[in-house]
């Protein structure tokens, strides 16, 4: 894991799910996914958006013109875990497509305006995903 994002994970843990700096009065979530190839468990600072009992990840990587490592790990094993404030959930993630899935992006990018510029920086179509608490 960067330096950065051990400085988030660390921040987010100690401030019960509060960070300063780019992320400060966002959602934030720490996304725990399991290595598509190393098997070894990953964890990911990301902003989220609530939808319902769900929460919405976004796989820009800041614009990039690939996706990030969870993406990938996410697809091999949609089991994950995540933390949101002070509680640790059990989530399924599941790729949402289509119309919903730009209705959710644009949504997103209304609110977080750096989400509309990753969306400008590639050709790729960012990936949506929908993360659902498992019983």
């Amino acid at each position: 894991m960067s330096d950065f994002n051990e400085q988030v994970v660390a921040e987010f843990r100690a401030h019960h799910g509060k960070v300063g700096g780019p992320f400060e009065g966002a959602p934030l979530l720490l996304l725990h996914s399991t290595g598509a190839k190393t098997g070894s468990v990953r964890v990911s600072p990301l902003m989220y958006l609530p939808d319902d009992e769900h929460y919405v990840i976004f796989a820009s990587k800041a614009g990039s013109d690939s996706n990030p490592d969870w993406y990938h790990n996410l697809k091999k094993n949609p089991q994950a875990t995540i933390e949101v404030g002070d509680e640790t959930l059990q989530v399924v993630a599941d790729e949402v497509e289509g119309r919903d899935r730009d209705d959710l992006y644009r949504k997103q990018a209304d609110l977080y305006s750096g989400f509309a510029d990753y969306e400008k920086k590639t050709a790729r179509v960012i990936p949506v995903v929908r993360l659902s608490t498992s019983a």
